[in-house]
């Protein structure tokens, strides 16, 4: 059978002559095909890393330009002052409500709330979500009835709370435990569902027992997902306190707003609103400090 050589032009060529040299030195090279051009630049690229200098840049950036176009539209006249008040403006209110002590003492109230209902919301649902995580059994018998109550919005049990525990501190702190439990506790058991099962196994055959697999592979592997579950959740303890505090308060950040609505001192909400966001990013840094230091292992 006769066969037929392709050429680097890619024609066919017949076979080579009598004789004919047939060492691969003496073919001809092949035609070089130009190098592809990237899709998208390495700041747009997917997954790709990027430098210091951009992270930072757009970090200023994400908070800069949203504050020069309230200064813009401030400036313009397009919106009354009473509905948006300007930066200046609102800068005053703060500093104003600071030097009187209203500002801090509130401030403080709401911290307070929000440290103790998260603290009782993580102290009931890791235990639990670690337990329906690693355990088939205690997914069976929680999953279902906390997969129901978390749909429903913990702002109506503001009536029942107030009936059962009264209107001090215990039914606010009890608002912001049902906000958190259950989405912490499934949000839990979904990180220890993602222990690889090569390291279980791997685990026992090196001669583990249940409780140092538990101790010493689960929860190491876990805990890093734990505390972003928990920041996560933490935002919504802080949407939560403003809730309790809109009703029979008389300090809190939720009542300062309430109060400063009352006489459309939208200068002072703004304010508020501010020091909410200060707080609440406070306490996300800190939990992302904390889990960048106990996490360093988890790739």
């Amino acid at each position: 059978m006769t066969t037929t050589a392709v050429d680097g032009s890619g024609s066919a060529a017949g076979p080579p002559p009598a004789g004919a040299d047939t060492d691969r030195g003496s073919w001809p090279a092949l035609p070089r095909r130009p190098r592809r051009r990237p899709v998208a630049p390495r700041l747009l690229a997917i997954g790709a890393p990027i430098s210091p200098t951009a992270r930072w840049t757009l970090r200023v950036l994400s908070v800069a330009v949203p504050l020069a176009m309230w200064f813009a539209l401030s400036a313009s006249g397009a919106v009354n002052p009473r509905f948006l008040p300007s930066p200046a403006a609102t800068w005053s209110a703060g500093v104003e409500m600071l030097r009187t002590g209203d500002l801090l003492a509130d401030a403080l109230a709401s911290v307070r709330r929000i440290l103790i209902g998260l603290g009782l919301a993580v102290a009931i649902s890791v235990p639990l979500g670690f337990a329906m995580g690693a355990f088939r059994a205690a997914e069976a018998a929680f999953e279902p009835i906390i997969g129901l109550l978390r749909y429903q919005p913990a702002a109506a049990y503001i009536p029942l709370l107030i009936i059962w525990l009264g209107i001090g501190e215990a039914p606010k702190i009890a608002l912001l435990v049902i906000g958190v439990v259950f989405f912490n506790t499934l949000m839990t058991a979904d990180v220890v569902r993602r222990v690889p099962r090569d390291l279980l196994q791997v685990s026992y055959t090196l001669g583990a027992t249940r409780a140092e697999v538990l101790s010493k592979v689960v929860l190491p592997y876990s805990l890093p997902g734990m505390i972003d579950a928990i920041r996560v959740n933490a935002a919504a303890a802080c949407n939560l306190v403003i809730v309790a505090e809109l009703v029979a308060v008389t300090s809190g950040l939720g009542y300062r707003i309430t109060r400063a609505g009352r006489f459309l001192q939208t200068d002072r909400i703004f304010a508020v609103l501010i020091v909410i966001g200060l707080i609440g990013l406070t306490i996300d840094v800190a939990l992302r400090l904390i889990r960048e230091r106990v996490g360093r292992w988890v790739v």
